[in-house]
């Protein structure tokens, strides 16, 4: 493959730049090379399934959602990348043009993506806030900004931290779970309602409710593994991003602390499907990640296991 592709590239390096050409360049060219490579499979090589992810469609989000978004509070009018996005996502829909035209007409189509995206206001510092509310206690404070991992927490006096991302994951220390845990087992759920109750008042720079929401894990999944968090924060409905780092002297941030960010993960996605034998067009609602595996096993004719979530698109 890297002799048909020139060179196959897994994704953008250092997406997170104020270097906007060569991020645009590199986005072009590993979806130029990722398309040929699929394209080359398709013709040469038998298949009874194929599938491809382009990471082209989420990096550019990230690197030039500002630059279109005329809401975004860093929108530039007239900005040399406006049409950036709309450009790339041309090129897509010509490239996946050509890859329909090497299907044959018994196959059928998806195309999925695994989340949307939306414009990012800024970041709410989580751990800073935690502090601010008594939750967290670090044993000096840091003189620049500093992820929290890489900062001495004083357990002792600690009852809950926080994790940065696209959304919010909070830990609590509770005693008998964590080394040195403080959190009584028998205070867990008053303690973790309170915190639900004061996230959900977190207010913005001019005072006006975010509108953020925490979510118990075990409320959202069947079962949780590894180290689950005691909450999944969504702030300001995905419009502000989690930030774990510590420093800031605020709450709020509008820079992100793991680079340049002009978008956030928004919670509904893609989901198209084109049947062989079927033509209508039809718009659906109420579709779920978990309806994209049944739905394959469906198509060829395989059953779908009860445990199995989700259910099949007909």
């Amino acid at each position: 493959m890297e002799r048909v592709s020139g060179g196959y590239i897994l994704d953008v390096e250092d997406f997170r730049t104020e270097n906007k050409q060569a991020i645009l360049d590199q986005i072009f060219e590993m979806t130029r090379r990722r398309f040929k490579t699929a394209k080359h499979l398709l013709r040469h090589h038998p298949w009874d399934y194929f599938m491809m992810v382009e990471m082209g469609v989420d990096r550019i989000h990230h690197g030039f959602w500002k630059y279109l978004d005329r809401t975004h509070p860093k929108y530039e009018p007239g900005n040399p990348f406006e049409d950036a996005i709309g450009r790339y996502y041309r090129y897509v829909d010509g490239e996946v043009g050509e890859v329909l035209s090497l299907l044959p007409p018994d196959c059928a189509v998806m195309v999925v993506s695994d989340h949307g995206a939306k414009k990012m206001v800024g970041g709410i510092c989580f751990n800073e806030w935690l502090i601010q509310k008594g939750y967290l206690r670090l044993k000096s404070n840091p003189t620049a900004v500093t992820p929290i991992a890489k900062l001495e927490i004083d357990w002792d006096h600690t009852l809950a931290w926080a994790d940065g991302g696209y959304y919010g994951r909070l830990f609590m220390n509770v005693r008998g779970r964590e080394p040195n845990g403080r959190v009584n087992p028998a205070d867990y759920e008053a303690l973790r309602s309170r915190l639900i109750e004061e996230i959900a008042a977190i207010e913005d720079p001019s005072g006006r409710n975010i509108g953020s929401v925490a979510h118990r894990p075990d409320e959202l999944y069947r079962a949780t593994h590894g180290v689950a968090p005691d909450l999944i924060v969504y702030f300001g409905n995905l419009d502000w991003r989690s930030v774990g780092s510590v420093g800031y002297g605020s709450i709020y941030t509008f820079d992100n602390d793991t680079g340049p960010d002009d978008a956030n993960h928004a919670q509904h996605g893609i989901f198209m499907l084109k049947r062989p034998g079927h033509d209508e067009t039809r718009r659906m609602s109420g579709l779920r990640l978990y309806d994209v595996a049944p739905t394959i096993l469906d198509l060829y004719g395989l059953p779908v296991p009860a445990e199995m979530q989700g259910r099949i698109v007909r």
